[in-house]
């Protein structure tokens, strides 16, 4: 399974004190041997630890914020750790859950964030917007994926919304849903296949943006 973070996008100053990424990988991997055979109770302690994590680098963020007073940075950090927590759900269902062995073609996911958390700024107890974006119909690994993060993450506590799309999908509901064309306007790519979300951008930009301009300052 690829996971490809965009390099552009470097860790807002102050990131590693609320979210140890050395930390986290080596606990995972020692639930899932703890757990293993039993899923539920795998996705519960997984759940449950990270929420912990969660936990501790908010009040991680909420000291700095204090000592540097800086309201906008301490959004990009919350944001940073909210990323790191997505990437490791994501790798952990796919390395632990659901490993696929000899992927198709139509086994691909790019995550992505929208609405406010995909401008990279995230205040404590907003939502998170995430777009599960697909090469072409859902396929059963997808489902599976996607609602393993997601399930993980509303046992944490988060206020998830979601969608499940391919690109052509994206497309087509964009021309009809100016929300949707906003919230693709507003996409950040966060890992997986890299090139599905260049795709969508593409697309979009050719088949539904180009020349809308107007429509965007009216509304």
């Amino acid at each position: 399974m690829s996971d490809h973070a965009d390099p552009a996008v470097h860790p807002p100053r102050g990131a590693a004190a609320i979210f140890d990424a050395r930390a986290v990988a080596p606990e995972l991997e020692r639930l899932a041997e703890l757990h293993a055979g039993r899923e539920r109770e795998l996705r519960s302690a997984v759940a449950q630890y990270l929420k912990g994590v969660q936990a501790k680098g908010r009040a991680a963020a909420e000291a700095l914020l204090l000592e540097d007073g800086h309201g906008r940075l301490c959004a990009e950090r919350l944001c940073f750790m909210q990323d790191e927590l997505i990437r490791r759900l994501f790798e952990f269902a796919g390395e632990q859950l659901y490993r696929s062995h000899n992927p198709s073609e139509a086994e691909r996911m790019a995550v992505v964030a929208t609405g406010g958390y995909g401008r990279g700024l995230l205040a404590p107890g907003s939502d998170i917007d995430l777009l599960f974006l697909l090469p072409y119909k859902q396929t059963a690994w997808g489902e599976s994926i996607a609602e393993a993060i997601l399930y993980c993450l509303w046992d944490m506590g988060l206020k998830v919304g979601h969608a499940t799309r391919s690109v052509a999908e994206c497309i087509r509901q964009a021309k009809a849903d100016f929300t949707i064309r906003t919230g693709i306007l507003e996409a950040r790519f966060l890992l997986g296949e890299r090139v599905l979300f260049d795709e969508l951008i593409l697309r979009f930009n050719k088949e539904v943006a180009q020349g809308t301009a107007d429509d965007f300052v009216v509304s």
